[in-house]
């Protein structure tokens, strides 16, 4: 749990810190990586960002290592909190009422999903098969690489609303979800005795190539998609599509068992529901600001 907290406070930091160098950078696109690249790694602000969220990433490999799949992704998600909190008071972001009750419903969602979690009742698997990994991710990966797209060209056409910034979390969660599957691999593959075998092992499986594969696309459409959007609703969406599909796919294909006690299950099953049916509920586009009169100013009319 310990590991859980720092790793929420190594992302969140991590993210707030990126955004507000990506703030001060010329615009950055995907069609463009080696640009993206070379603005990032010239900000020493945002090496500091990343930085921090490599150290989470350490933390993220420790928990994966002592608690089950689900278990984790309730304490993970558990940092929105401090996210939104940050990007209020570094960033400036102000969240719309409507947004609110929905991050307040993830919450809830997912606090439904750690109360049905019993210290000591679930085990925590150490490997699963290969091909099972590879028909799960390989399909999640094709399809959170066309959302982006989608998402991208509909930014496009002109005189369209702002976007809020949902597609892109929901395109960017998917592969993120693919990397928090390939780092629970990483980590059931540490434990083999000596480290010469655990290398070997886990250069035979395919953890290593799906990280380098999420790392590399995720780096740059997240960055892409964190210029243009507010972290406030970005992240959270993000990390809600990461946990969901974590726990849910993760469970399955690394075989950690559903609860047996029927309020336990429920409450699991309710808190996915519960979570996907706020995702989709969510506003897709950012009202443009009006103007407002100043009270007891008179309009002007033409002669």
């Amino acid at each position: 749990m310990a590991a859980a907290l720092l790793a929420n406070v190594l992302y969140s930091t991590g993210f707030v810190l990126e955004k507000r160098a990506l703030a001060t950078l010329p615009e950055v696109s995907i069609r463009r990586p080696a640009r993206l690249l070379r603005l990032v790694l010239g900000s020493p602000l945002w090496i500091g960002g990343s930085l921090a969220l490599a150290a989470g990433f350490a933390a993220q490999l420790a928990v994966y290592r002592t608690l089950p799949i689900a278990a984790a992704q309730g304490l993970f998600v558990s940092g929105l909190v401090l996210l939104v909190l940050l990007s209020a008071r570094l960033l400036g972001e102000e969240t719309s009422g409507r947004e609110r009750y929905a991050l307040a419903a993830i919450l809830a969602a997912l606090l439904m999903v750690v109360l049905s979690l019993r210290e000591g009742s679930e085990n925590v698997s150490q490997d699963a098969p290969y091909p099972l990994i590879l028909l799960v991710c390989v399909p999640s990966l094709a399809a959170g690489v066309w959302l982006y797209n989608s998402a991208e060209r509909r930014t496009r056409h002109r005189h369209r609303l702002p976007t809020t910034g949902v597609e892109y979390g929901v395109a960017v969660g998917l592969l993120y979800g693919v990397s928090s599957l390939a780092i629970k691999g990483v980590s059931s593959r540490l434990t083999a005795d000596g480290w010469g075998g655990a290398l070997l092992g886990l250069l035979r499986s395919p953890y290593p190539y799906l990280l380098l594969f999420t790392g590399a696309f995720g780096l740059v459409m997240s960055q892409a998609a964190l210029q243009r959007c507010r972290a406030s609703l970005i992240v959270p969406v993000c990390t809600t599509v990461t946990c969901l599909y974590t726990a849910v796919l993760g469970t399955l294909s690394f075989g950690e068992a559903l609860p047996e006690d029927p309020v336990r299950l429920t409450l699991r099953v309710a808190g996915i529901a519960l979570a996907i049916a706020v995702l989709l509920s969510m506003p897709r586009h950012d009202q443009p600001a009006r103007t407002r009169r100043p009270i007891g100013a008179k309009e002007l009319t033409p002669p």
